[in-house]
């Protein structure tokens, strides 16, 4: 049990930055829940309650169980609401801004044994208590919005600006619920296996972790300068990264040492919430992007993060001729 754990333990630092610099912004995040709860979220909450069917003790008791233990395991302050809807798809999601509610596929209650569903929950609760579900409405809004706003000239290109930035955040946030779901299981080797599930729609015994994970590296290593533009082209409208990527992140996120340093208890607090530096998020979130440049090894990833130390080698040679302190 995490006790105590605060949100921006399991938070990508891209996704942390933006996170604490909207809840900075007093009033931002109460105006969205409002106009939500108006509509929105009571529609929501209606339509599962009248097409699925919610869990508890006596309907799908295993995923109750499940779920209590990952919110004792996170030490969520409530347990949130889930539903299993019939849906061929493999996905889970959360919706509501006050009262979040896990919803779950069929199809992977169907497929994912309990260990594996327990990865699954904890993702989604990661989602809930990140308060992820409050920008990702706000995305919902601009996405929906998109052919009327594009029209405009100049509100066209700033309306695509905030959603090509929404977007990006949206796949960090993936990648924050992701950590969250490992620390809930805390076996990376489930977590692995979810990705592959999802990769290969199942047939996790035809796949090999090893190759597995020599396709990330694959995918990060090959390619030229054309092949590194098409994968931000592929990416630009994706709000989740690509299965194999994720396994790939989280791999990484697991030999960097962060976690196990957060299973003995060397975890940020969430009693420390208030006073959570934008700065220094800001400072984790550009630190985090330069590493991903310097792991990469396709043409363009090589190309930003070469120019990036370069621009900050002129940086310490202009610091140090004009006596300015960096």
């Amino acid at each position: 049990m995490l006790t105590g754990i605060s949100s921006r333990a399991w938070e990508h630092p891209a996704d942390r930055g933006a996170l604490i610099a909207m809840r900075r912004l007093r009033g931002f995040d109460t105006i969205l829940r409002a106009l939500s709860s108006m509509v929105h979220e009571r529609g929501v909450r209606l339509e599962l309650l009248g097409s699925a069917v919610r869990v508890d003790e006596r309907q799908f008791g295993r995923l109750h169980r499940l779920l209590v233990e990952a919110c004792t395991t996170l030490d969520a302050p409530s347990v949130p609401a889930m539903y299993v809807v019939a849906d061929p798809y493999l996905n889970a999601r959360t919706l509501g801004l006050d009262r979040p509610s896990i919803v779950v596929n069929s199809a992977l209650v169907d497929l994912l044994s309990e260990e594996e569903l327990r990865f699954v929950i904890g993702h989604e609760l990661g989602h809930a208590l990140s308060g992820h579900a409050v920008y990702q409405t706000m995305l919902e809004w601009i996405l929906s919005l998109s052919g009327l706003l594009s029209a405009i000239p100049v509100g066209g290109i700033a309306f695509r600006v905030i959603q090509s930035a929404l977007l990006e955040w949206s796949r960090k946030a993936e990648l924050s619920a992701d950590r969250a779901g490992l620390l809930a299981t805390q076996d990376p080797q489930t977590a692995f296996r979810v990705h592959m599930q999802l990769a290969s729609g199942g047939h996790l015994e035809d796949l090999d972790t090893t190759s597995f994970f020599a396709q990330g590296a694959s995918y990060d290593a090959d390619g030229d300068l054309r092949e590194s533009f098409l994968k931000v082209t592929m990416l630009a409208e994706q709000t989740h990264p690509f299965a194999v990527i994720r396994a790939t992140e989280l791999r990484r996120w697991v030999e960097s040492g962060e976690y196990t340093a957060y299973l003995s208890g060397a975890y940020p607090r969430r009693e420390d919430d208030p006073t959570a530096s934008v700065s220094d998020a800001a400072r984790d979130a550009a630190r985090g992007y330069a590493t991903a440049f310097a792991q990469t090894g396709d043409a363009l990833g090589k190309l930003v993060h070469d120019s990036a130390g370069v621009l900050g080698t002129l940086k310490g040679w202009w610091d140090e001729r004009w006596g300015r302190e960096g």
